[in-house]
């Protein structure tokens, strides 16, 4: 009993691995396929790559806007002014406990003496300002939300938090800036999405023309293979990594492009960025998002040879 079930365990792992082997074999030699008619596949790489480069050009587009959106945070910064009777310490009580909350990224304290300063040197007024006995100016919290996780609604109940502290007089934020922010970011993010769907699907056609051109130049072989019974998987197999690596070489190429036209825009987008006195720098495509991008490429190059083979495959039969 245990002879016939290691033989059978045996047995199993064989096939498993001459099943590997073959799917290895059937790999490279489709890409031994596309070396041999290099203008044509080519072509087809150059154009699958334009337009994954679009795809990625407008994911790359919307990441730097939200990074420059995310430099204007201090906009989001909500400014809790005390009571003109609360001291120092009690601040400072204060600050503590509401920096402690979950919803709070950053603190700052302004003491009277800080705020009477800038005051001076803003306002103009430094001369009148210097003639009064004590200063009127209150204590005041600048509060920093969370990025990203926090949007009006979220920074609107925070706020309420806040004025319901004994100490706190008045909180201040303008929340119409908040909501255009986060309105014109939801927009690029839901706009790239239907974009990038739409030259995903385009891919797709384009790859399932490709195969079908292959499969319509290689119909004598597969009725052969029909005949002699075999499988539409086993048919299929050769076509189906024929658009893996046409996927995959049009992401490699794509990812290439994308790199040129950061180089190319890098500097006039450092200039102008000095020319306001500020510090920009375009952002590029990590580690994770270029496996992303291969990964969806050579997907994407599987699932148009796929599409075009279950319909095509069915109206190839041996007369």
């Amino acid at each position: 009993m245990a002879k016939s079930q290691r033989k059978s365990q045996k047995s199993a792992s064989e096939t498993v691995q001459i099943y590997l082997l073959e799917h290895v074999r059937v790999l490279f030699a489709s890409l031994g396929r596309i070396m041999k008619t290099p203008f044509t596949s080519l072509m087809t790489v150059l154009v699958l790559s334009v337009t994954l480069t679009l795809a990625g050009g407008f994911y790359l587009m919307v990441k730097n806007i939200q990074q420059l959106s995310g430099s204007l945070e201090i906009s989001n910064q909500i400014s809790v002014f005390l009571k003109t009777n609360v001291h120092e310490r009690e601040a400072k009580t204060l600050a503590a406990s509401i920096k402690a909350l979950s919803e709070v990224d950053k603190l700052k304290v302004i003491g009277k003496r800080q705020a009477m300063e800038e005051f001076k040197a803003y306002s103009g007024f430094g001369d009148a300002l210097a003639a009064l006995d004590s200063n009127p100016l209150p204590i005041v919290l600048q509060v920093q939300p969370v990025a990203k996780s926090m949007d009006a609604a979220a920074i609107k109940r925070l706020m309420d938090k806040f004025e319901r502290y004994p100490a706190v007089d008045f909180v201040q934020l303008d929340m119409l800036w908040v909501k255009r922010l986060q309105s014109i970011s939801a927009l690029l993010e839901r706009a790239v999405m239907v974009l990038n769907s739409l030259l995903a699907v385009a891919i797709i056609f384009i790859m399932g023309n490709t195969i079908r051109l292959e499969l319509q130049n290689r119909r004598e072989e597969v009725l052969i293979a029909k005949l002699v019974g075999a499988t539409h998987a086993f048919v299929q197999r050769p076509f189906i990594y024929t658009g893996f690596w046409l996927g995959l070489f049009a992401g490699v190429l794509a990812w290439v492009l994308i790199s040129l036209i950061v180089l190319a825009l890098s500097e006039p987008v450092e200039n102008i960025a000095s020319l306001y006195q500020g510090q920009f720098e375009l952002l590029f495509l990590s580690f994770t998002e270029t496996l992303g991008l291969l990964a969806v490429s050579a997907l994407l190059g599987v699932l148009g040879a796929w599409v075009v083979l279950f319909y095509q495959l069915r109206q190839i039969r041996p007369a």
